[in-house]
């Protein structure tokens, strides 16, 4: 059984879905992840393993407060379409490649906790879903707009 977050414990009675379009794998998925008070295992393991690292093939769990954050962002842009996933889950191999090729990825990246990822939607200028991810208080939110996307956390409060 899976621990209700401070997320949930006011809204345990509602339903909850994401959909998700995998930018690199090409994989969709619709799911709906919480109701009646629980987080879905079978909903739960479909996510880990879509937002798995693509590169290693790599799962993880992914932190349900990090899918509560994207159910909030998603009605508080009321987007009619699936969060494109640019990276979820990355292991500690993929992060230190990364770290070497590029600037801004951080060695203790909370992408290697399952608690962090990067997103945009089709539907959603980048500055409104930053504002929105901004808006809900929960986590650090990142702007990259010369790379079209946007990295929410779980992590503490900030912004950069």
């Amino acid at each position: 059984m899976f621990a209700l977050p401070k997320t949930a414990l006011a809204d345990a009675v509602s339903t909850r879905a994401l959909r998700f379009s995998h930018t690199h794998t090409g994989e969709q998925l619709s799911v709906e992840y919480f109701g009646a008070g629980q987080y879905w295992p079978d909903a739960l393991s479909a996510i880990n393993w879509l937002l798995r690292d693509f590169r290693t093939g790599d799962v993880h769990v992914i932190d349900a407060e990090l899918l509560d954050l994207l159910h909030r962002v998603a009605a508080m842009t009321d987007t009619g379409r699936p969060f494109q996933v640019i990276s979820g889950y990355r292991s500690p191999a993929t992060n230190e490649m990364l770290r070497h090729r590029s600037e801004g990825v951080a060695a203790g990246s909370l992408h290697m906790q399952g608690q962090a990822i990067d997103i945009r939607l089709a539907d959603v200028p980048l500055i409104k879903l930053k504002a929105a991810a901004l808006a809900s208080h929960r986590g650090g939110v990142g702007y990259y707009p010369a790379s079209d996307f946007v990295h929410v956390d779980t992590g503490r409060v900030r912004s950069w």
